[in-house]
């Protein structure tokens, strides 16, 4: 649609007075009226142009009318098809609307007929882009580019959601608690032919037995105490579509069995009724919890857990991709600018060292929290550490990384562990401030660039330096700023890149 028109449509009609007519009727409308002589014509103006209807006679020499309605169909199956038809053709009109035609209508026809029709088609086409449009936002919003990470167990975490996503495969999400499960379910949703059904959420913790029953399977009225009416369930909300069961750990013995039946028969009994009801849908189910020790200790049926387990995603922890930390805190800090309308403050050297070496016990959930927070309330020119972690003792402790609780009981053990959080820090630092060249900071901290290298891979610190080209391997590198500065990443593989290009 350009201009002040109200819609493309494209007129094919074999006689130049029918042409003419259309066109002059059609523009008084408001449309912008384009017209072709033939079916090849037609077929040629519908792959160059971007029209909302094609109005074509069902009688054209050479390529016909239906020939006409199967190639616009093929090459955009959102564009309406009107097709013209000649008295007592109807058996004819008929197979075009089995083919795929929006509506026909019979010669002779009057101008408010026309007008009529055309105006509905023309609307219906519009509700066809917008819906198409929406669902693009969805889909972009909810999809796998919405999981940030580059480390190797990312990439194969994106490569499975790739592999098995239009498949109609039960999925079993496993990781701990705020390292985004739903996001996974969301981008297997989104990324299946169940994309244009409903994905239906249920939190299984939330609600004691009798409820999660009544949210699962729906209940007929009078079914319990204040069953007022007859509601359907998830189930049933999600027929053709996908429904997520998160926290299935938490669902009671009793419903367990229920939803084991669900998932054999493919049908639901609502609460207090008797009647099946058939339902078609893809289980994606997660869990923080250890699943196979439930079943040890009689809490999770073992039959379901095979049921659900078909295939199994693990999503890792902050603690296990933590060179992920600078990617995810760029993205947190442009959405929450966005999203709260506040200029968008870069995190100082200190408040990213900080981050790349805190606990972080609520993975991802913690660590957005904390970047939201820190960009609203930030007074100064750069996020600063205490913006993150408040003016509390903890300050210390979370910048340097060391969590007594959380150390192995053995002094040995523990001290690794201390020690390897301390280079890590050290020399995430050293690296930002040079802006990834690992010649400059070996010379900095007096080590030998090869020996650095083997630390920094060893750390897991391959997103904060890259090798330089006096390594003399051509390696591709990729940046991304963050504190005003160019911070480096690892030579990128193309497949390591997946998020390399939107977060420059």
């Amino acid at each position: 649609m350009t201009g002040a028109s109200k819609g493309r449509i494209l007129v094919v009609d074999d006689e130049r007075a029918m042409q003419i007519a259309l066109r002059g009727l059609l523009t008084k409308e408001g449309y912008s009226v384009e017209t072709a002589g033939s079916g090849e014509d037609a077929v040629r103006r519908i792959e160059a142009g971007d029209f909302h209807l094609v109005i074509t006679d069902l009688s054209l020499g050479g390529i016909s009318g239906l020939d006409v309605l199967e190639h616009a169909r093929a090459f955009d199956p959102d564009l309406g098809v009107l097709m013209i038809t000649a008295y007592g053709s109807e058996k004819i009109a008929v197979q075009a609307m089995k083919a795929g035609a929006t509506d026909y209508i019979p010669k002779p026809f009057d101008n408010d007929e026309m007008r009529a029709v055309v105006s509905r088609l023309m609307d219906t086409a519009r509700l066809r882009r917008e819906h198409r449009r929406l669902l693009a936002q969805v889909q972009s919003s909810y999809g796998l580019d919405q999981i940030v990470g580059r480390t190797p167990s990312m990439l194969r975490l994106f490569e499975a959601i790739e592999r098995i996503a239009d498949t109609d495969v039960t999925v079993l999400v496993r990781g701990e608690s705020g390292t985004g499960k739903e996001l996974v379910a969301n981008a297997l949703h989104y990324r299946s032919p169940r994309r244009t059904r409903p994905l239906i959420k249920v939190n299984c913790a939330a609600f004691s037995r009798e409820l999660v029953e009544s949210e699962l399977f729906g209940h007929e009225r009078g079914a319990f105490t204040g069953a007022i009416g007859q509601r359907e369930g998830k189930f049933e909300a999600a027929d053709g579509g996908t429904l997520f069961l998160d926290e299935v750990g938490d669902m009671p013995l009793e419903t367990q069995a229920k939803v084991l039946r669900v998932i054999q028969e493919k049908e639901v009994e609502r609460v207090g009724g008797n009647q099946p009801i058939r339902v078609d849908v893809r289980l994606i189910a997660a869990t923080h919890h250890d699943l196979e020790q439930l079943v040890t200790e009689g809490r999770f049926r073992e039959d379901l857990y095979y049921r659900l387990r078909v295939i199994e995603l693990a999503v890792p922890s902050l603690a296990e991709r933590r060179e992920d930390i600078p990617l995810l805190i760029r993205r947190f800090l442009t959405d929450a600018a966005e999203r709260f309308h506040r200029p968008l403050k870069p995190m100082s050297g200190a408040a990213l060292r900080a981050c790349m070496s805190a606990p972080w016990k609520g993975n991802i959930r913690e660590l957005k929290s904390a970047v939201e927070k820190a960009l609203l309330l930030a007074a100064g020119e750069e996020i600063e550490p205490e913006d993150l972690f408040g003016r509390s003792a903890s300050i210390g402790a979370a910048s340097r990384g060391v969590d007594i609780a959380a150390l192995p009981a053995s002094f040995r053990d523990a001290k690794q562990r201390v020690v390897e959080d301390f280079e890590r820090e050290f020399l995430a630092a050293a690296l930002a401030r040079n802006g990834g060249n690992i010649s400059r900071t070996a010379e900095e901290v007096g080590m030998y660039r090869q020996n650095l290298q083997q630390k920094i891979r060893e750390l897991g610190l391959e997103a904060l330096g890259a090798i330089d080209n006096a390594d003399g391997d051509g390696a591709k590198t990729a940046a991304f700023e963050c504190d005003g500065e160019a911070v480096a990443r690892t030579p990128v593989v193309e497949e390591a890149a997946v998020v390399a290009d939107e977060e420059k």
